[in-house]
């Protein structure tokens, strides 16, 4: 007698569904990735600061500007996403750029990319910057500029950087990207 092998009696979608899964997987890996990608090989033009019209933030090393809403509450979530979606959120009760004190500014680094957009990720490189780097906030027609001089990650709930009073721009992002684990800050003085 001769061996014949069994053939097998699986349709040909259950007999391909592995390969199925693994091209489902490698869309949607890609799908979610994209945005943060296409951020770091298309950075977004920026407008020169003096050119802009209405309250900005832009930081030039990293090609990030985005809109920015004044007076934010960051205690209440459900407040503070609608407005990341639409720009960078200064925290009501830190210092505005024209006063003495800590103007605290806060945006996403990365976000659910069914909802993506520039805004999303604007601060998606913000662990790149240096000592030395500019960042200028416009308001209300007047540029105030900033130089960076630290920075720190710290834990979610470290919250004293929002009462400091001493004058500088504090600029915070979540860190890792893609996670809340953590939170950058970015410090900076202001340039008279």
């Amino acid at each position: 007698k001769t061996y014949k092998p069994k053939t097998s009696n699986l349709k040909p979608f259950t007999y391909h569904l592995g390969n199925f899964l693994i091209i489902v997987s490698l869309f949607l890996f890609a799908f979610t990735v994209f945005p943060i990608i296409s951020v770091y090989l298309f950075p977004p033009k920026i407008t020169a600061v003096e050119k802009l019209k209405g309250d900005y933030v832009t930081i030039p090393k990293i090609s990030a500007q985005a809109p920015l809403f004044f007076n934010v509450d960051p205690t209440r979530e459900t407040v503070y996403q609608k407005v990341l979606k639409k720009g960078v959120a200064h925290a009501k009760g830190s210092a505005l750029p024209e006063e003495k004190g800590s103007v605290f500014l806060f945006a996403h680094s990365s976000g659910n990319p069914l909802e993506i957009s520039n805004y999303n990720t604007v601060f998606l490189k913000l662990g790149q910057l240096e000592k030395g780097d500019e960042i200028f906030v416009n308001k209300d027609g007047k540029i105030y500029k900033y130089e960076v001089f630290d920075e720190k990650i710290v834990s979610p709930t470290d919250v004293k950087y929002l009462k400091e009073t001493k004058d500088q721009l504090i600029v915070q992002t979540c860190w890792p990207i893609g996670t809340d684990f953590k939170r950058l800050l970015i410090f900076a003085t202001p340039v008279k």
